[in-house]
């Protein structure tokens, strides 16, 4: 299956909030992955393991919105914005881009940028 489709199918599963069910059925064993923050993870089970308690300290979701998404060869870049109020009362308003590279049909690598 072409790129363009497999991130079609993945955003689709993040804009509804399936974020752990995407990495899961997405993500190849060996990810690695790097946040605009510095957090970088190096397989499928660290990934998992971070959205888990990423979503799990979600209070309520406010909004996932999916401006655009280019795929050219094996990279896909997707520009989202996520909004968030997470259980400790911080809210998180993000605008970032999700670069990854893919092989196989599976992403290999995912590097997040914040705008």
């Amino acid at each position: 299956m072409q790129v363009a489709n497999l991130v079609t199918q993945l955003d689709a599963m993040v804009s509804q909030g399936q974020i752990v069910d995407a990495v899961d059925r997405f993500f190849a064993d060996d990810v690695q992955t790097l946040d605009f923050d510095g957090t970088a993870t190096t397989n499928k089970h660290e990934m998992l393991a971070k959205m888990n308690g990423f979503v799990g300290a979600i209070q309520q979701v406010n909004g996932i919105t999916l401006h655009h998404t280019i795929a050219n060869g094996e990279v896909s870049m997707s520009e989202y914005t996520f909004d968030f109020d997470m259980k400790d009362g911080s809210h998180i308003l993000w605008h970032e881009i999700i670069r990854r590279q893919w092989r196989d049909g599976k992403v290999v690598n995912e590097q997040h940028f914040k705008n």
